[in-house]
């Protein structure tokens, strides 16, 4: 068994410590037991289980630092992992930018662990692939599959005193539903950290409606289009604006946070005063654990309010250099919403385009966040509050900044790889070309 109550993991770095002869010495531990099934073709093609157990050990002496690894942990393997990351760190040059271990912190406690989802056994994996299998069969319909459930903790302790321990579980799941005319395609993914929330058939149904639906799309012209983007297709965009609220990449006039002639876009408005974007670790329905791997307190944090940029995200070593306090990266990414269904969205479009998912997705200008990429499994038209059909994928050339400007609708909010997004309508999204993928 890979995962350690947190004090036989603090037994285990504690002996591990007690070898380090270094100026300072961080010690992470980390474990974790997880089980998966893949299908392909309405049939199970491969399933298994996996039990991994990690000890990270990093002496430094001054600024310069070394590294060793090791999954054994009887007192004489601890004392190797140990001497070899000092002899590593003797060898090593400096690093200028060098921050020392932290000291004793105060962590809030984590709500990331499910005793259900570390319960899953083989016979539920079985069963979450049959949930796809069956009714695609029913209905001319190929699925490929992949569930994945995992459950673990990760542990630190260093030289100055600062011990950290957390444990979750997770359960993801992706399908895709291909038409057997090969000319029609739908996709869905979960992502939980209590498996009780998750259901297989409905999520199942939902990619194989799409694939369906979505049968001899037609092609119509590039152009600009109002879109309702479901959250598959809109977190793509998002969370590379997440990635952008980084003090020092601002700074040093690298990033669309960067002010032209200097200085950075802190408390300015960027984007439609409906948006507000924050981190949290301990939201229910996205939580994470409640320290980074700096040993870091994560607390909420406002990104965005009311379209203002709030706060950028400060490194120990950049915060340092500027004379402010750290304030950790996100954990987690959530945008306010609003109480728009998918079907609210729908019905009040005139004209416009629904769009399940955006995938390849590739920066073209980092100073404007201007992004490309293509549309998939399931784009289609809208008139007069109803679908009427299928159209062919679409490549599209947008910014996060500009979508966020040109928004109509905040939908309800919905989990999607950790990170809580709305549907959203917006308006003048800009398509460039025909994609003949399906």
């Amino acid at each position: 068994m890979a995962i350690y109550s947190k004090e036989e993991a603090r037994k285990i770095m504690e002996k591990a410590l007690s070898f380090s002869s270094a100026d300072t010495c961080e010690i992470n531990l980390s474990g974790s037991e997880s089980g998966n099934i893949r299908y392909a073709r309405n049939t199970v093609s491969t399933s298994g289980h996996r039990s991994n157990q990690t000890l990270v050990a990093q002496a430094s002496f001054g600024k310069k630092s070394g590294t060793a690894t090791i999954d054994e942990f009887d007192d004489a393997s601890l004392e190797k992992v140990v001497k070899r990351a000092e002899e590593l760190a003797q060898l090593s040059p400096e690093n200028p930018e060098f921050m020392p271990p932290l000291g004793p912190q105060t962590y809030d406690e984590s709500v990331t662990f499910s005793e259900s989802t570390a319960n899953i056994t083989p016979e539920y994996r079985a069963k979450v692939a049959e949930s796809s299998i069956k009714p695609a069969s029913s209905k001319d319909v190929t699925a490929a599959g992949f569930f994945n459930d995992s459950a673990g903790f990760s542990a630190m302790m260093n030289s100055n005193g600062l011990f950290a321990y957390n444990k979750s579980t997770s359960s993801d799941f992706t399908v895709t539903m291909r038409t057997n005319d090969g000319t029609g395609s739908g996709w869905v993914t979960r992502d939980y950290n209590d498996v009780t929330k998750f259901d297989a058939e409905e999520a199942s149904n939902v990619a194989i409606d799409k694939a369906v639906l979505s049968r001899e799309a037609k092609a119509i012209e590039p152009g600009k289009y109002t879109v309702i983007l479901e959250p598959a297709a809109s977190i793509g965009l998002l969370q590379r604006m997440f990635g952008s609220f980084n003090a020092r990449t601002a700074d040093e006039g690298r990033s669309f946070m960067s002010k032209e002639g200097g200085g950075t876009k802190l408390g300015e408005k960027i984007v439609d005063e409906r948006i507000n974007v924050w981190s949290d670790p301990l939201n229910p329905e996205v939580p994470t654990g409640t320290w980074n791997g700096s040993g870091q307190p994560l607390k909420k944090t406002q990104w965005i309010e009311n379209g203002v940029v709030k706060n950028l995200s400060y490194s120990r070593y950049w915060a340092e250099q500027k004379g402010v306090d750290p304030v950790p990266f996100a954990s987690n990414g959530i945008m306010e919403g609003g109480d728009a269904s998918l079907e609210d969205l729908i019905k009040s479009t005139k004209k416009g385009i629904l769009v399940t998912r955006l995938w390849y997705i590739r920066g073209v200008d980092p100073q404007t966040l201007l992004y490309t990429g293509l549309t998939r499994d399931g784009t289609f038209y809208i008139e007069n509050g109803q679908i009427k059909h299928p159209v062919k994928n679409f490549r599209f050339n947008e910014s996060p900044i500009i979508m966020l400007n040109n928004l109509e609708t905040l939908g309800k909010q919905v989990r999607i790889d950790g990170n809580l997004i709305p549907y959203m309508k917006v308006r003048d999204f800009t398509f460039t070309s025909l994609s003949d993928a399906v």
